[in-house]
């Protein structure tokens, strides 16, 4: 299980490394994780080469608050037109609204996934 980044409509993490894969839901999107926005800056892993190795050379965006805009640098993906993307910009609102669905999305289906008597077992436990 991999998280899909889409800005307008692009496969961020192909564009950006082909080889990588974007990490677990469970590790970018929970509450308070990662992509949530704090007025420090920070590096964030979202995709590796090897999935069950968050650093192992992935894609690494630079976040920042600026104000009620969320800030991703320290990208560089081609656009549609052939242009370098190197920075994309979110209002707050819509990102963490975004965020908070997708979540939501992967814990119903991850719910679904274990329910009893299917065979399988809920998984959800500490990301470290």
């Amino acid at each position: 299980m991999h998280t899909y980044f889409f800005v307008d409509g692009l496969d961020m993490i192909a564009r950006s490394h082909s080889g990588a894969v974007g990490l677990h839901p469970r590790r970018l999107l929970r509450p308070s994780g990662p992509l949530y926005p704090a007025d420090a800056i920070r590096d964030v892993n979202v995709a590796s080469v090897v999935p069950s190795e968050p650093s192992a050379g992935g894609l690494v965006v630079r976040m920042r608050l600026q104000g009620e805009t969320v800030v991703w640098t320290n990208l560089m993906y081609p656009d549609l037109q052939g242009g370098l993307v190197d920075e994309v910009r979110f209002g707050l609102r819509q990102y963490l609204g975004e965020i908070e669905r997708a979540y939501r999305e992967w814990e119903d289906a991850d719910d679904e996934a274990s329910l009893p008597g299917d065979g399988s077992r809920n998984t959800r436990g500490p990301v470290e």
